[in-house]
């Protein structure tokens, strides 16, 4: 079973996807870097897509949730090459896509880090954060991302991950969000004044 985060108290089995969503500023991004960092904690390992903050940005946070160094966490950044910040060279710990668009390269790279901490670190349970949809969706029209994300949470489900994305609600009509929710094994709302509201199909 993965945990989520202490102050959420709920537990998922492994191969479990969840949309984190809600309007700007709610904390989606933070909380999913808690349940990520929950897992560090004990050992798992953590791959954080970003489609909107540069991995340099995205470990800085990560580090005040908890030390990083020497432990299976890993960045596929899928923006820092589309910014054309010089060149940006790959390490064990941070891959690069071209940009956002090139879900075909998030998927690989997805990949290679799993195989990289589950046969070469024998870590057996992994975190798999995408930060954000909505990011893809200013991209590619909505047949596109389903496709990608059905690939991409079997892709989880198939490895005994846990998988956490997040998209911005207000951003998209019903229609998409009702399509892109049925992925998913359950949904944590986010909301200004409220706590997070946890719903899972269990």
């Amino acid at each position: 079973m993965y945990d989520l985060t202490a102050d959420l108290d709920k537990e998922v089995l492994p191969g479990t996807n969840i949309l984190i969503s809600g309007p700007p500023l709610t904390g989606k991004r933070s909380l999913a870097l808690d349940i990520l960092a929950t897992g560090v904690e004990k050992g798992e390992g953590a791959i954080i897509v970003t489609t909107k903050d540069s991995a340099t940005r995205v470990l800085e946070d990560f580090a005040r949730r908890t030390e990083y160094e020497g432990r299976p966490v890993a960045v596929v950044d899928c923006v820092t090459r589309q910014q054309g910040v010089g060149e940006v060279r790959e390490d064990k710990r941070i891959k690069y896509t071209s940009s956002p668009v090139d879900m075909t390269g998030i998927g690989i790279k997805l990949s290679e880090f799993l195989q990289a901490f589950h046969q070469d670190q024998g870590i057996s349970h992994n975190r798999i954060m995408v930060h954000s949809l909505s990011t893809l969706l200013m991209y590619a029209d909505l047949q596109t991302v389903f496709r990608f994300l059905h690939v991409f949470t079997g892709r989880i489900q198939s490895v005994d991950g846990l998988g956490v994305f997040c998209i911005d609600s207000s951003s998209h009509d019903d229609q998409a969000m009702n399509t892109l929710t049925q992925l998913f094994d359950g949904v944590i709302r986010m909301s200004e004044d409220e706590p997070p509201e946890v719903r899972l199909q269990q």
